[in-house]
């Protein structure tokens, strides 16, 4: 069995920059333990396989696998997608079946390989709890208890489909020098998947507003998360007065030499969040064919 496949890096337009994902253009064929199992061999943090849509009006349905598990949403793997089908055919509005529901996404193309997708968020970010003990959550980042909190932001646990421990930090220095320790994960951020979307206000860069780390058990730190971007929004629109749209610029991986730029927007309207979208660019950097025969 031949299996065409595409290699992107999203966030960015600077080939191997951003984060990378593979995407299997065609998987009907596919059954649920031949996807996990191509998922592990390209062993990227997420492998999206484009299916056919079950309703027609729809552009495609995705299935999003990390090397271990499916995920019912994913930010990165939904742009790539998006720019998937979007290079691919002529829409500039694309409607995609997830797990976690109908995501539609709007897509502008850049030149033959490379093109622009922001998408509106299925499920709006939820506050799940606080996060209180800052003295195990500093331990489990190696830093301080004083290095933690920014502005009026204190810890807390969202989800906008996929579940993260928010931890504001100080500065774009202490953000920087964060060290992860891995016997204290569990106990700091038990939550789900264990996972920890560190982030701070950035005034004095110019092509950004927010700069954020992310780190997973089992995963290490990824240098480009649209679902804890995602979950950020809520946490984010807490602080917000107003009922205006606001957008802003969202670094993340830079620490790893993977730096991804991802766009955020979102609307309130008597003081309740109604809206919320992210976005970014993706370029495809290569293409190949697995031979399963």
């Amino acid at each position: 069995m031949k299996l065409p496949y595409l290699v992107l890096d999203v966030f960015t337009r600077s080939p191997l920059k951003g984060n990378p994902l593979a995407v299997v253009p065609d998987a009907d064929h596919l059954f649920d333990d031949q996807m996990q199992a191509v998922a592990r061999e390209f062993n990227l943090s997420e492998t999206v396989f484009l299916c056919k849509p079950q309703k027609d009006r729809n552009s495609a349905s995705v299935r999003i696998f990390t090397p271990h598990q499916e995920l019912p949403f994913a930010g990165h793997p939904t742009v790539g997608a998006a720019v998937v089908l979007g290079l691919g055919g002529k829409a500039t509005a694309l409607r995609i079946e997830e797990k976690v529901g109908l995501v539609t996404a709007l897509f502008e193309k850049v030149d033959r390989r490379t093109g622009r997708a922001r998408f509106t968020l299925p499920k709006l970010p939820s506050r799940i709890a606080d996060l209180p003990d800052r003295l195990t959550v500093a331990q489990a980042l190696g830093i301080s208890v004083d290095d933690i909190g920014c502005e009026l932001f204190k810890p807390a646990v969202f989800s906008a489909g996929v579940t993260f421990h928010l931890v504001p930090v100080r500065n774009a220095e202490v953000l920087r020098r964060i060290s992860v320790n891995r016997g204290l994960m569990e106990t700091a951020f038990h939550h789900d998947h264990n996972s920890v979307y560190a982030f701070t206000l950035t005034p004095g860069e110019p092509n950004n507003d927010i700069a954020a780390r992310m780190f997973a058990m089992g995963v290490g730190e990824d240098p480009g998360t649209g679902s804890a971007a995602a979950a950020l929004i809520g946490l984010l629109a807490e602080q917000d007065l107003g009922n205006a749209q606001t957008d802003r610029i969202l670094r993340q991986g830079v620490e790893m030499g993977r730096p991804c730029a991802i766009s955020l927007h979102y609307r309130k309207e008597n003081d309740v969040l109604v809206h919320g979208a992210i976005g970014g660019e993706a370029v495809v950097i290569g293409e190949g064919t697995l031979d399963l025969a």
